[in-house]
């Protein structure tokens, strides 16, 4: 499957397939008549990129995950070192927007009741 095979049928951007070829972790992939050559299993480490770039992992900590990953079990600590740290960091996030909303939702009770008086 090619670079635009595999980003329309998976809905994978170019940008991301042409990142991924770039780090060198296409083991399977074949470069074929000049374009690259996908199979499943760049499918299912482009899968996992993808999501760790939703999760918000930066270029550089998805390299080196995938990198670790391509070591696997010796490096699964390592790797869940790194989920955990950015979940804690979600929290984190989480934790201060709820704040926020709570602050919020004070001022406008407060505006509603003095409203009311």
């Amino acid at each position: 499957m090619t670079i635009n095979e595999a980003s329309k049928k998976y809905n994978i951007p170019i940008k991301i397939l042409k990142e991924y070829e770039s780090w060198g972790l296409c083991g399977e992939v074949k470069k074929v008549m000049g374009s690259w050559q996908y199979d499943k299993s760049d499918i299912e480490r482009l899968s996992t990129i993808m999501t760790l770039h939703d999760i918000g992992f930066t270029n550089e900590e998805v390299e080196k995950y995938m990198r670790l990953l391509l070591e696997e079990n010796s490096t699964q600590k390592e790797r869940i070192e790194m989920l955990n740290k950015k979940r804690n960091g979600t929290l984190d996030e989480i934790h201060f927007k709820e704040k926020q909303l709570d602050r919020l939702d004070y001022l406008r009770f407060e505006m509603q009741r003095n409203s009311q008086k």
